[in-house]
């Protein structure tokens, strides 16, 4: 391995003091101590506090999204929230939902109970495409102005320039890689032409969704312009047969509020191979924080890279099929 990228910034300052001094700060007095929730981009901790309540408290990472951004993030959770979509969206303090401390900015969410969405729950099923349907509804309404759009550019071109000139693989490895991901580039390339861009979740699967007598949307941290299907395709697993059966319950609903443009179907495919390659490079520009090698410990190996190397080689085939069809006139 050649040498690795300089460092970058980490959270290893972000005490236990200056994150309950923040909370103070604004209001809010722990009672309890600090429960790390699962995060790697951002630092989450959930508190209980003197009024009796339970928040939870986000760190965002500096240097990743804008003031800007992240407002417009914030603003994105408020319209839901009016129009009663479910949506956990951060409280405000004196009007303000970002919160600027010792540099860092954060904000505070009220901690919501439920248990993870049961992918194979049909009637669970039904509820997120109603809620999807709305949610995308109040999101084609009007874009984003500051948040980014889904784009092959950023997600496989870039990805591809950061994990070559990162130091982390081998020279066979990048050769290799280099490869397949310019064929996959190409394929994306003539692939992902959306006719329609409107604001999304933008990372919508199971993890970011709970279940308390109906499903709710937790972490808007990924949301950009993308087409509707990016909130979709991530819900659909298993074969050809359980994704068109998984995508008619999410569609039945979801067209009650919003249409559909079948011809989405055609960036499943396209949409998958963007997040695989953002991913590997996602992996690699956050190296150099420690929190990354400790929880990752075989990202830097050649026995990974070996078997991303095959994985994409058969996304490349898998690109090169027929897209998913509901009938046999979807588009």
């Amino acid at each position: 391995m050649r040498s690795t990228m300089a460092a970058a910034f980490d959270f290893s300052e972000l005490s236990p003091d200056i994150i309950l001094d923040a909370c103070q700060h604004y209001g809010f007095y722990a009672e309890s101590g600090l429960l790390a929730l699962n995060s790697y981009e951002n630092r989450v901790y959930q508190f209980k506090a003197d009024d009796g309540e339970r928040y939870v408290v986000k760190f965002y990472r500096p240097q990743r999204w804008s003031a800007a951004q992240i407002q417009e993030e914030h603003q994105f959770a408020f319209e839901l929230q009016a129009a009663e979509i479910p949506v956990v969206a951060p409280l405000k303090v004196a009007g303000e939902s970002l919160l600027p401390y010792l540099g860092y900015q954060f904000a505070i969410f009220p901690s919501r109970g439920g248990r993870a969405l049961e992918a194979d729950d049909d009637e669970q099923l039904c509820q997120l495409g109603r809620f999807l349907g709305q949610l995308h509804q109040l999101g084609s309404a009007r874009p984003f102005t500051a948040r980014p759009t889904l784009s092959v550019q950023e997600f496989i071109i870039d990805s591809q320039q950061f994990l070559v000139s990162s130091g982390l693989l081998s020279r066979n490895i990048e050769q290799q890689l280099n490869t397949v991901l310019e064929q996959l580039t190409q394929l994306c390339l003539q692939q992902f032409r959306p006719k329609q861009l409107i604001r999304t979740h933008g990372d919508c699967h199971l993890g970011n969704l709970f279940f308390n007598q109906q499903p709710f949307f937790v972490d808007l941290d990924d949301c950009r312009q993308a087409p509707a299907m990016q909130d979709l395709w991530m819900l659909l697993g298993g074969d050809a047969i359980e994704q068109r059966y998984k995508l008619e319950l999410l569609l039945e609903e979801y067209q009650q509020f919003c249409d559909f443009d079948f011809s989405q179907l055609q960036l499943i495919e396209s949409l998958r191979s963007m997040r695989m390659v953002h991913y590997m490079a996602w992996l690699a520009r956050r190296w150099s924080d420690p929190a990354f090698p400790l929880h990752f410990p075989w990202f830097n190996t050649d026995a990974y890279w070996q078997q991303q190397l095959v994985v994409l080689q058969d996304q490349c085939l898998r690109m090169q099929q027929p897209p998913l069809r509901l009938h046999p006139y979807d588009y």
